[in-house]
């Protein structure tokens, strides 16, 4: 019995760190699909409010279209890709690269979710994981959540990881 307890213990411990970053709510996705990006942002820095979050929008993922947040000033940084993509027949050759939402206030105590949605392209590479770099503004704080693990590398040994978004074969 006491075995069972110290599993579950172990369990959420090593769950808790997981959960003390900004994360996808959905980790996954099928390549050419549309997808709903939830960034969860569960606390503030340092004790502060969030005023401000702020996700580049990696390679691949086209026609994004963020949600606008009542209360927040809602800006989108446009530029081109690295390529060529299509899109219901159409090339798309730029869009949004970054989408910033600021001019809130989210209370360390509190949960917020920031949302938009994009199309993955066709022909990124299924198996492998796109990562969206996160900066999330407080009060004179910034937690910059950024890190991309290095080939090989376990995304846990990063002190400040990227949400992750690992790309399934096409449906």
């Amino acid at each position: 019995m006491n075995k069972y307890l110290l599993s579950a213990g172990a369990f959420f411990i090593g769950t808790s760190a997981a959960f003390a970053h900004i994360t996808l709510e959905t980790q996954e996705a099928p390549v050419g699909s549309t997808y709903k990006a939830v960034l969860r942002v569960p606390h503030g820095c340092e004790g502060k409010a969030t005023t401000a979050v702020r996700v580049q929008i990696p390679e691949g993922v086209i026609s994004v279209k963020p949600m606008p947040k009542p209360g927040w000033t809602l800006q989108t940084k446009k530029g081109r890709y690295e390529k060529s993509y299509q899109l219901y027949g159409e090339a798309v050759t730029s869009g949004v690269k970054e989408v910033d939402w600021s001019g809130g206030s989210l209370p360390d105590e509190f949960y917020d979710e920031f949302v938009f949605r994009g199309t993955l392209a066709a022909d990124l590479p299924a198996g492998e994981t796109l990562y969206f770099p996160v900066v999330q503004e407080c009060e004179g704080a910034a937690e910059r959540w950024i890190e991309i693990p290095a080939a090989g590398q376990d995304e846990d040994a990063l002190e400040n990881p990227a949400p992750g978004l690992k790309l399934l074969p096409k449906k």
